[in-house]
């Protein structure tokens, strides 16, 4: 049983209509960020309450989910292809392909893979269809990365060799390659980030007195499963929380800097880890935040105010030409730390962004490659003797992580590798990312 299946009746008419406008859009944007602003004002969504409007959403999710596995069922049925055929089938698979397909047919599919409950899909009508079904997938075997398993989990055949390539790196064991692959499914909770000093079950009682329903995982983290929003929470206002995944904190803990250190993120954005990173440092020494999009690093000035980190400078970098270092740099000849938080292909955010994995192409892959290289190359430049470069993305690729790394270390011989490891899921709750930290001699 899938744990995204509904647990009450979803409005089959109101969900095939707000999906209808959804995949009118090429490429598919984000959900959540699509609902946000095109939906908001949307009447079809305004006409129901906040929890069903939670229902909506969770649905929408599952049909992106199970996106490849609908249109594959559909096609498979009406005999275009054969099941022989799926490898083939795959390769030349476009999200483009549910235009062909009737939403009725596309979401009596969805409902088969979570075992939902979505009212007007009769027995009846589509009895031949869940014959199929069943005896489809009754073929299933013990092979994790079988055809049939990775479709079943929302996965692309053609990604059976990413897989295996994780598997290999990660040195993980069948089982963590199955919990790996299910998570994937599940979307985690949201985690928080204390920004200042607060007692955490203090701060978790605070926010369920806010009507924000807390949690805390075995580890002490503080997430969310519900309730009000965050945003209007006090502690949230205050600048004393922020919200971060727990593989993204796990990578600002790596910048190791201390009071006094300089330290450079290169690819900023917004600044939840120039913020984490910034916050033990207790307003001494220096961090430089950078991006190529100063709306981002306009953003990163509001939340270091609002949580009094006054030691953190912006501005931006297009890394075609190494950075001029800023006067109080240039005189220890250096940053004592720099992240390079790479742009990559965010799989390892599919559990929040299941519409991102449509998106992934060997084309895509290699083109953001080179970009992640050309960011290390530049950023390297910068840092001084003795000092950490730590290279992170938020992907499980082996191609965008290891393989990125041992590029980088045969043409620059003077650094060498001190750790790289997979962060987050399966072993946390939470997204996959990956870092490495790198020392130069």
């Amino acid at each position: 049983m899938n744990e995204s299946h509904w647990s009450t009746k979803v409005d089959a008419t109101a969900l095939k209509k707000i999906w209808q406008e959804y995949t009118k859009e090429r490429p598919l944007p984000f959900l959540d960020k699509w609902l946000k602003h095109e939906g908001k004002f949307n009447p079809l969504l305004r006409q129901f309450s906040i929890p069903h409007q939670l229902l909506l959403f969770r649905a929408m999710m599952d049909g992106l989910r199970y996106l490849q596995l609908a249109t594959a069922m559909e096609a498979l049925y009406q005999k275009k292809i054969s099941a022989a055929d799926l490898p083939q089938w795959d390769k030349n698979w476009q999200a483009s392909e549910l235009d062909s397909l009737p939403n009725h047919y596309f979401w009596f599919w969805i409902v088969m893979r979570t075992e939902g409950n979505i009212r007007e899909f009769s027995v009846k009508d589509h009895a031949d269809r869940r014959e199929f079904f069943i005896e489809f997938f009754s073929k299933k075997d013990q092979d994790l990365l079988s055809i049939e398993n990775l479709m079943w989990q929302g996965f692309r055949p053609g990604w059976k060799t990413l897989l295996q390539d994780r598997q290999e790196k990660s040195q993980w064991s069948n089982t963590e390659l199955q919990a790996f692959i299910e998570k994937k499914n599940q979307q985690p909770p949201v985690w928080l980030r204390i920004q200042k000093d607060i007692d955490v079950e203090k701060l978790k009682d605070s926010l369920f007195a806010q009507g924000v329903e807390a949690i805390t995982d075995a580890h002490g983290n503080i997430g969310l499963q519900g309730g009000k929003s965050i945003s209007a929470a006090e502690e949230y206002k205050a600048g004393a929380i922020e919200i971060q995944d727990l593989a993204s904190q796990l990578i600002a803990k790596t910048v190791d800097a201390k009071a006094g250190q300089k330290v450079w993120d290169v690819c900023a954005g917004a600044g939840g880890k120039s913020l984490a990173i910034a916050a033990p440092m207790k307003n001494k020494g220096m961090l430089l935040a950078t991006d190529i999009h100063q709306y981002k690093l306009d953003e990163l000035k509001r939340r270091a105010k609002v949580a009094e980190l006054f030691n953190i400078r912006q501005f931006t970098w297009d890394a075609e030409a190494p950075l001029r270092l800023p006067k109080e740099v240039a005189q220890q000849k250096g940053f004592d730390w720099i992240l390079v938080d790479a742009p990559c292909s965010s799989s390892g955010t599919w559990r929040r962004n299941p519409d991102a994995a449509w998106r992934l192409s060997n084309d895509d892959t290699v083109e953001l490659c080179q970009l992640q290289q050309k960011i290390l190359h530049q950023a390297q430049f910068s840092l001084k003797e003795n000092g950490f470069l730590v290279y992170a993305t938020c992907s499980w690729q082996v191609s965008e992580n290891e393989q990125q790394v041992e590029q980088f270390l045969k043409q620059h011989p003077e650094y060498t590798l001190v750790k790289q490891t997979i962060l987050g899921s399966p072993e946390l709750d939470s997204d996959t990312m990956f870092v490495a930290v790198m020392k130069r001699a």
